[in-house]
């Protein structure tokens, strides 16, 4: 199911799932019922790639630079991670634990946002939150797939909406 979706299908039928993985129709069934648990399997594979990425500590001088680095290691996760995130998103108001998985990810992205900007920004909620939307997934969502931005293009975008809203 995860290499159906990272391809770009957003709902696999359980028919495509079963003629990828090379079982029948009725066992893919018997999982679709679980759909939490493919999900889950799904999170734990990919937070495996870039948890590490997330925790690498930032080797830049000064809370700019720090934020550059946020910004440059979110694209490249945020691109790893799209399909699965979208197909995800479609389900999350249907399933308590997509729901809550969505949740924890925007924390994550927030607290990765306060890890580095200064008081005087954090404490700025208007501020803080125009910050967070502009570096936020669904932004990222929003650049690459309805603007049609290449990841380079849509990186720029983000850089320069965020030094605007930090000068």
């Amino acid at each position: 199911m995860l290499d159906i979706i990272m391809g770009g299908r957003m709902e696999p039928s359980a028919a495509e799932v079963a003629e990828k993985a090379g079982v029948s129709a009725r066992t893919v069934f018997r999982h679709f019922e679980e759909m939490d648990s493919l999900y889950s399997e799904m999170t734990e594979r990919l937070e495996a790639e870039i948890m590490p990425i997330i925790q690498q500590p930032f080797t830049g001088e000064g809370w700019r630079a720090q934020l550059d680095q946020l910004l440059e290691r979110r694209a490249m996760i945020y691109e790893r991670i799209m399909p699965v995130k979208i197909a995800a998103s479609i389900r999350r108001f249907s399933s308590d634990y997509l729901m809550l998985n969505y949740e924890r990810f925007v924390h994550l992205e927030r607290t990765g946002l306060e890890g580095v900007l200064p008081d005087t920004i954090r404490k700025d909620a208007t501020r803080f939150s125009a910050i967070e939307m502009c570096a936020g997934f669904q932004t990222w969502r929003r650049l690459r797939q309805d603007q049609g931005l290449s990841t380079d293009q849509a990186a720029d975008v983000v850089r320069l909406t965020i030094s605007r809203l930090v000068d």
